[in-house]
């Protein structure tokens, strides 16, 4: 569930971010408090997922994805150019996120197998 409620963070940040471009300073209502609304969806979504998740690992993803989601907003949204080094750049953001993943879960495998020691060798007495 914690993974729900990270998707949601990052979905309900992109629409955020959005309408504060939409916003055009904030001389528009109604995509100005839409960006207030998303945002406080997607820091409360944000927080519920801290319950079970690392929240360096979290926040990067969260931060991670929604920075490379809102390039591609941007590019179909709003007719912003995507460069060579920013395609790059964004694949470095992935590349990122995808290794603190297998960090966090090459440490609860780590964790486990530990506990499963622990358990077999106080049988064995």
């Amino acid at each position: 569930m914690a993974y729900v409620w990270l998707a949601l963070a990052i979905l309900f940040e992109v629409i955020g971010t959005t309408s504060m471009k939409m916003s055009e300073g904030f001389t528009r209502l109604w995509p100005s408090i839409g960006m207030a609304v998303f945002y406080m969806l997607s820091f409360s979504s944000l927080s519920m997922s801290l319950k079970s998740l690392n929240v360096g690992t979290a926040y990067a993803i969260w931060s991670g994805l929604g920075t490379v989601l809102i390039v591609i907003v941007g590019m179909f949204l709003f007719k912003e150019q995507m460069t060579w080094f920013k395609a790059i750049c964004l694949m470095l953001i992935i590349a990122g996120v995808i290794g603190l993943n297998l960090a966090e879960a090459t440490k609860d495998a780590a964790v486990a197998s530990e506990i499963t020691d622990v358990a077999n060798s106080s049988q064995d007495k």
